[in-house]
């Protein structure tokens, strides 16, 4: 193993701070810097040394080389690395040939940021480089023009070439060409500014004395050398004189020039010429080109170039590009730029915008290779006016003398693509917030031809999108008219109920009827969203006996869930029989719409309007109402697209539930409503439901809020509460199905011919008979499962789907009760509720946690059903929670059944509480009901129990109860006049 010593020297540093600080000169010395020859090929190097100097300044030995790359590498400064980058370019690679980087690297090292003392070595005292060696020089201006004086001697012509150098101008006899890139006066050396000077003086450093050329080769010599070189240097004829005034208005040179800028390919780089045009004289501006001509008699005369015009074209050009400023110091006749940093769309359409403010020319811009840009910024107007249904907004959206259609234009918005092709094949671009703009014109508009059509229903968005300067003063009017009324519900005006209505429509009810005869005045569609209970479908029947005065022509279509096809024939039977109604449902029904004009309401189902969509489609009605209208929330589906296709004066949607899952439910339901209100699916996507459905944004839940606010209703049982009787009671039809309804009709012929066998006294002795027969009625009305027959009677049960549909309606607001006498029948409706994945808990008679059980549903958010069995739950439960109880199978006892009711309706509850009881029509439970209504005149306690009530109940009238001579429901196709 080595020694500690040895280890340490290996792995160790002596002095760890000094290692560690990079000064670029640790030493004391004053650094200077050496031009010389390279020792073999007279190339110019450059090098760097740190000296000692004498008490007066003098550099004296000896001399310390330094790398300049290491001290690029120590420096900060970006002037300074450049500085040393530069002086290691002359350093070791004296084989290179010339370039105009060479030039480019000197005046880094000429500008001498360190301030270094600058020495030149005389290799006649030393070979090498010692103190004796170097003579100290300064660095002078740098030289940007080389003048050729062209006189004429004879029959020659000489041209001799002179420099002027601090105002002084020397012949080249008078100065030295030194490291060929430098002029070197007295003690002072000047860098030659550019590759082509350093060639011109290369060649006159030789030809001092000037060259002489024949009078029958100048011409030649002046097209092929002259004027090729007075890009860059001055040529002075001194044998042509300055022209006179006449000679100058002669020949048409009065004026301060025409500015043009041309444009041209230099590979990857666009060339940008700028030129002056003085007459038919076009002069690069960067050149030293001077302006000669020939009057009438043929003598020739110069032209001054307008100096100070051509300074401020220059600077305007500089002013847009801070690389230009560096090209001028390279000399060029020209300014350059990389096509695809010249064709960015800011750059070009800013620069040519301030060209053509500016007066100029520009001449070369469609021939550059791979340009399809129009060079014009786009000039755009909209202007908003008033029209039947919309409000029409024209587009003019100009590039230079090219217009954009508007097909043009969607198709460039749709791919988010600035750029417009236009009729020529050109692009023209828009700005970034006009595209953002037309991206919202469009979501909220139709095209038609050359304008954009927004629904106004709408007014909203055209408000948002436009400025107050592009709607006329009609679009302006009606726009405030709009946000007043529907912002301000009590300014609208309020309607009187009809007479023809057999009902008192309550306060929130004449505001609902006075909102639907609002949005008519101006053809608005909307979506009445009452909650359950509040009388949504007496909103409507009242408004359609408006339209009687209104509308010429009103026959309105009612399209509901089957189940509901029913309740709306009973509740128009009830409230206005006056309506000629027609109902288009069942196998028998008429597939045709000759006759419809003469009915006010034609219903229908959903299932039935699939059907029958290809005759329904071609009738025009005054108003479509959908019922439920949930139904249509998925816009995918066949219902969506058949209702979409029917036509209409207007529309309104009516749910209890706008919003079952996302905001696209209520968007397809608003879609049919109000259509345009909420523009394209794909733009309410973008800007509504991923926001809020994804990413809960409060932000845009309170603007799309705030835009369907006018035209969604909807007032909670909350909202109306003192206008509400604390318990409203109400009847659910549940029409049966084919299959269920055969069996419910074979067992109710085998009880009424049992009865109709038997003498009225006789009755009162049979009574258990009638019972277990009238039971399994109930049950069958419930579900044929329930029979637990041998025979196979199917699982059909309209109840139980009617009853899921309004749980799953219902259920994220609100508690549920359902009660039902048998224990069976809420078996099944717990699997109908495991199959849509609704929460539950139940109370039978089996159940041996009570309280725990009803302690969950009470407090547990995510339990919200609660079924019951009447024997086991009728008494001694409080369930506050709840506020709406189902009564799947109600009976002859009403005491029974709000005992029932009473369960959710007790004290401490804070909310109204709505009962519903499912009905099978047509079925005993109907016939029941109203008979149980014609005898609670008598008394409300008259009715006790089972015995008391078929006591009360005659032979005649059980008959009539099992399927007699009664008034059926018409759910057939047909007319009823009421």
């Amino acid at each position: 193993m080595a020694s500690i010593k040895e280890l340490q020297e290996q792995l160790l540093t002596s002095d760890e701070k000094k290692f560690f600080i990079k000064e670029p000169f640790p030493g004391k010395g004053t650094v200077i810097i050496v031009l010389k020859n390279y020792r073999f090929h007279k190339q110019l190097t450059i090098e760097l040394y740190e000296a000692p100097t004498t008490q007066s300044g003098k550099i004296k030995n000896p001399l310390t080389p330094i790398n300049p790359s290491d001290v690029a590498l120590k420096v900060q400064q970006s002037e300074e690395i450049r500085y040393f980058s530069a002086i290691s370019r002359f350093q070791n690679n004296p084989t290179a040939s010339k370039s105009p980087l060479d030039i480019d690297a000197l005046k880094s090292v000429v500008k001498n940021p360190m301030g270094f003392r600058v020495f030149y070595h005389n290799p006649e005292f030393s070979e090498h480089v010692v103190a004796g060696s170097l003579q100290e020089v300064s660095i002078g201006a740098t030289i940007h023009d080389v003048i050729l004086t062209v006189s004429k001697q004879k029959d020659l012509y000489e041209i001799i070439p002179q420099v002027t150098i601090d105002h002084r101008t020397y012949r080249f006899n008078e100065i030295s060409l030194k490291y060929d890139y430098f002029i070197l006066v007295k003690d002072t050396m000047h860098l030659l500014g550019n590759f082509h000077l350093l060639k011109v003086a290369r060649f006159f450093q030789q030809q001092w004395a000037g060259l002489r050329v024949h009078e029958s080769k100048f011409k030649e010599f002046q097209q092929q050398i002259i004027n090729k070189l007075e890009d860059h240097v001055t040529v002075v004829y001194n044998y042509i004189q300055q022209g006179t005034v006449a000679q100058i208005e002669e020949s048409s040179f009065r004026g301060p020039g025409e500015r043009l800028i041309y444009l041209s390919d230099l590979d990857r780089y666009v060339m940008i010429n700028p030129v002056m045009k003085y007459g038919e004289i076009e002069i690069p501006v960067l050149t030293k080109k001077q302006i000669y001509a020939q009057d009438g008699k043929g003598e020739l005369f110069n032209v001054q170039r307008n100096v100070e015009e051509e300074v401020r074209f220059t600077a305007l050009l500089m002013k847009q590009h801070a690389y230009f400023e560096e090209q001028l110091d390279d000399d060029l006749p020209y300014f350059y730029m990389h096509k695809q940093r010249f064709l960015d769309e800011d750059w070009f359409l800013n620069a040519f915008e301030q060209w053509q403010n500016a007066g100029i020319t520009v001449l070369g811009f469609n021939q550059l290779k791979g340009n399809k840009y129009n060079s014009n910024k786009a000039k755009i107007s909209v202007q908003v006016r008033s029209g039947l249904n919309w409000f029409n907004t024209e587009v003019n959206v100009r590039f230079g003398n090219k217009r954009a259609s508007l097909k043009q234009l969607h198709q460039s918005v749709r791919n988010k693509n600035r750029f417009v092709q236009l009729d020529d094949g050109t692009f023209g671009i828009l700005p970034q917030e006009w595209l953002e703009k037309f991206e919202n014109y469009f979501n909220a508009a139709d095209i038609s031809g050359e304008e954009l059509l927004t629904p106004k229903i709408n007014f909203s968005s055209v408000k948002k999108l436009y400025q107050e300067e592009e709607l006329d003063e009609e679009a302006r009017r009606e726009i405030n008219l709009y946000e007043t009324k529907l912002s301000h519900f009590d300014s609208i005006q309020e309607a009187e109920a009809p007479q023809e209505l057999n009902a008192s429509l309550r306060h929130y009810q004449i505001q609902g009827l006075s909102w639907l005869n609002f949005l008519d005045d101006y053809n608005f569609g909307g979506c009445l969203a009452d909650d359950m209970g509040l009388g949504k479908t007496l909103q409507i029947i009242a408004f359609v006996l408006l339209q009687r005065k209104k509308a010429k022509h009103n026959t309105n279509l009612v399209v509901v869930p089957t189940s509901l096809i029913f309740n709306w024939q009973a509740e128009v039977q009830k409230y206005a029989p006056s309506i000629m109604m027609h109902t288009i449902y069942g196998s028998n029904r008429v597939r045709h719409t000759k006759e419809l004009d003469q009915y006010e309401i034609v219903l229908t189902s959903y299932g039935t309007l699939l059907s029958d969509i290809t005759y329904l489609k071609n009738y025009t009605f005054n108003y479509i109402f959908l019922d439920e209208s949930q139904n249509i929330k998925n816009i995918e589906s066949q219902r969506y697209a058949a209702v979409r296709l029917l036509k209409s004066r207007n529309k309104i949607a009516i749910t209890g539930t706008p919003v079952e899952n996302n905001t696209l439910d209520l968007y397809a339901q608003l879609s049919f409503a109000c259509p345009g209100l909420l523009g394209s699916k794909q733009s309410f996507k973008y800007l509504f439901s991923i926001p809020i459905d994804q990413f809960k944004s409060s932000k845009r839940s309170k603007e799309l809020q705030q835009k369907v606010a006018p035209f969604v209703l909807r007032r909670s049982k909350k909202d109306v509460a003192k206008e509400l009787p604390e318990k409203t009671e109400m009847v659910l039809y549940c029409p049966m199905g084919e299959a269920q309804r055969k069996v419910y009709e074979v067992y109710e012929k085998e009880l009424r011919d049992f009865i109709e066998g038997k003498l009225e006294d006789e009755l009162n002795k049979n009574s258990i008979h009638i019972l277990r027969g009238m039971t399994r009625l109930r049950q069958i009305c419930n579900s044929p499962l329930l029979l637990q027959d041998e025979k196979l009677y199917g699982d059909e049960s309209s109840k139980i789907e009617t009853l899921i549909e309004q749980i799953e309606n219902k259920s994220s607001v609100h508690k549920i009760l359902v009660f039902s006498q048998f224990v069976s029948m809420l078996d099944l409706i717990k699997e109908a509720l495991e199959k849509s994945g609704i929460k539950y808990e139940s109370l039978t008679g089996r159940t041996k946690d009570r309280e725990a059980i009803v302690s969950n549903f009470q407090n547990n958010e995510n339990v919200r059903v609660f079924l019951i069995s009447l024997k086991a739950g009728g008494t001694g439960l409080n369930l506050t929670e709840a506020d709406y109880v189902y009564l799947v199978d109600p009976w002859w006892n009403p005491a029974v059944e709000n005992q029932a009711i009473d369960r959710s309706y007790r004290i401490g509850q804070k909310k109204n509480v709505v009962a519903v009881r499912l009905i099978c029509p047509d079925t005993v439970e109907e016939k029941i009901m109203k008979l149980q209504e014609a005898k609670r005149g008598l008394s409300d306690d008259l009715i006790k129990t089972e015995s008391t009530f078929f006591k009360s109940i005659s032979k005649s009238e059980w008959i009539g109860l099992l399927g007699g001579e009664t008034t059926k429901a018409p759910l057939e196709s047909g007319a009823v006049n009421y």
